[in-house]
């Protein structure tokens, strides 16, 4: 079996995985199919990029677990009229997902290299409605805000004030919460001034860097 066919089979094998877990309603399966998440691999590891697991991508960070990714997307009730803010590009997979899924993102990541590969990916790959800057996303992006949606893909010691701040009246903050090994995947609604908290699902995510994050960045 060439490498082509491989790929084919094990994202065949993973969306049955995402289907059996009922992560895919008719909008995220598309986008599954459509966004080529071997794009977002290094080339000597691009044959794991369907295996239903995170992988580092160097400088300390990882792209997240297939499951992982779907399970934020579903908490995020995401459409084609919101404005999201992404914290942690990292490889440019979620992104790509939801350039696919939204209207436009802004996506922040505090790490250079990473930062221009994914910018590269995307632009390979023909995604037009993003923008992606190198900054501390631990304090959001003020200059673009209020966002319909602002999800963050690295774990803080608790939620940071600046992001709540930066959310539309009815939107929705998807962050991990907590130290060490494991966090809890926390969804935030604003309700006019008050806030809505639930408590999602134990994950397994690298520190946020920066002010508002577990370590910070230098």
């Amino acid at each position: 079996m060439d490498k082509n066919d491989f790929l084919k089979k094990s994202k065949e094998v993973l969306k049955k995985v995402l289907e059996k877990e009922k992560l895919l309603n008719d909008e995220l399966s598309k986008a599954f199919d459509e966004v080529p998440r071997e794009e977002f691999f290094p080339d000597n590891i691009k044959e794991n990029a369907y295996i239903n697991n995170a992988f580092e991508i160097g400088f300390g960070q990882t792209i997240s677990q297939p499951t992982m990714i779907f399970i934020m997307l579903k908490e995020l009730e995401i459409s084609k009229i919101h404005k999201v803010l992404e914290v942690g590009t990292g490889s440019g997979y979620l992104t790509a997902l939801l350039c696919r899924l939204a209207n436009f993102v802004y996506s922040v990541e505090i790490i250079k290299e990473l930062a221009l590969k994914a910018e590269e990916r995307l632009n390979k790959l023909g995604y037009e409605n993003f923008r992606i800057f190198v900054s501390d996303g631990s304090m959001g992006l003020e200059e673009f805000a209020p966002y319909d949606r602002i999800i963050v893909s690295a774990a803080a010691p608790e939620i940071p004030n600046e992001l709540i701040e930066q959310l539309k009246t009815d939107g929705i903050l998807l962050i991990p919460i907590g130290g060490g090994e494991f966090q809890r995947l926390i969804k935030v609604r604003k309700l006019g001034s008050k806030i809505d908290i639930k408590e999602g699902v134990m994950c397994r995510f690298v520190p946020l860097l920066g002010q508002k994050g577990l370590r910070s960045f230098h």
